[in-house]
């Protein structure tokens, strides 16, 4: 929105091209975000309270999460909110990536919403079936990743090229080879797969206070670098040929979303760290996931997100290890999945998880970043 509407004026007002600079708007993008979260919040929480939105807690959890019940819930709306906004403040609207990347974000939100008011409406956990939740994330991401291979009304040109494409790290990427060409119907359903799996496991890992906040913001800050990188020219030649990764220009408008992801989620960590003032909600954390996850695509790092959201990973198969476990053996893995709550039944204090999820989630990022030389 402002940069489409003041770049025009760059040639009259000089210092407005410095619009036309990717990491600028990262930077504007990123402190949008969080005035918006850091101003908001207080008056958000009270609403919260007023309206007697709180959190429902499972009582066969950990007995120490029972004093949470009532801490005011949904905050992931304000998130929501203040990434959406800045990225259409600052994103150059003519990107399709970055538009198809809200539009699954604030999807999946809504999804979250539903979940939400469920929960709250009938005093329940429970909220909505988990096999509707998969309906309607699976039905907004199939359109989507649709759209992303068979349509061609706004995909750029090294979009079409590449897009059915899967870069492995560690690999040196090459249209001759190094790479692994799906067909059309397969990896829309890959695509699909990777944006649902990602929503889910960040929404399994907000399980306590800041724990998933943080790892977000950190994959968060390493995909906009990627995208960044895989649409950088220095000197009239291709960072991403230098470094042997796939070569997408159009890519690079979605650090701006990264950014504001960043910006809204230290907003939201200033109020959510131990002990919380609110929790972020399905509809925040299904949101975020659904982001993250379209950030994976959109960059052709479906595989390195496996190793990039490890803690998510982890989360997401200790709950799938722990149900297989107890209906083929009838025996459990852990003390309780997710994971963090095996270490709390440990144990582990609740900010001890936290921060030590929170270190893996950097170590994680570092060894991403790592792939871009180790080719």
């Amino acid at each position: 929105m402002l940069y489409a509407l003041l770049y025009p004026y760059a040639p009259q007002l000089h210092f407005l091209n410095v619009l036309r600079y990717v990491p600028f708007r990262v930077l504007v993008a990123t402190m949008t975000a969080m005035v918006l979260t850091f101003g908001l919040y207080p008056w958000f929480i009270r609403r919260l309270q007023t309206k007697q939105i709180g959190q429902v807690v499972r009582k066969e959890g950990p007995e120490s999460h029972l004093s949470k019940a009532g801490t005011p819930t949904m905050g992931g709306a304000l998130i929501l909110l203040a990434v959406i906004l800045s990225t259409v403040m600052w994103a150059d609207p003519t990107s399709t990536s970055v538009w198809l990347t809200t539009l699954v974000t604030a999807a999946y939100g809504v999804i979250g919403y539903i979940d939400d008011a469920r929960k709250i409406t009938k005093k329940d956990t429970g909220g909505l079936a988990g096999r509707w939740k998969l309906v309607l994330q699976f039905a907004v991401a199939l359109a989507v990743c649709g759209y992303l291979w068979y349509g061609t009304e706004g995909l750029s040109a090294d979009w079409r090229e590449l897009r059915n494409h899967l870069a492995l790290p560690f690999v040196a990427f090459s249209d001759e080879g190094y790479a692994f060409v799906l067909p059309p119907w397969l990896y829309v359903i890959f695509a699909a797969f990777v944006v649902v799996a990602t929503s889910n496991c960040v929404n399994l890992t907000d399980g306590l206070d800041g724990l998933a906040i943080g790892p977000v913001m950190i994959n968060a800050g390493t995909y906009a670098i990627l995208a960044y990188v895989s649409g950088l020219l220095l000197f009239g030649e291709s960072v991403a040929d230098y470094l042997r990764i796939p070569q997408l220009e159009s890519a690079s408008e979605l650090a701006v979303f990264g950014g504001a992801m960043i910006g809204a989620g230290f907003g939201f960590l200033w109020f959510n760290t131990y002990p919380a003032q609110v929790f972020m909600g399905d509809v925040g954390s299904l949101a975020l996931g659904g982001g993250l996850g379209m950030l994976a695509i959109l960059t052709k790092n479906e595989f390195l997100s496996v190793l990039l959201g490890g803690i998510f990973v982890i989360e997401g198969v200790s709950v799938i290890g722990q149900v297989l476990s107890f209906r083929l053996f009838k025996k459990r893995i852990f003390l309780m999945a997710p994971i963090h709550h095996h270490f709390e039944k440990q144990g582990w204090p609740e900010p001890r998880v936290i921060v030590r999820f929170w270190i893996i989630a950097v170590m994680l990022a570092i060894a991403s970043l790592a792939t871009l030389k180790l080719r």
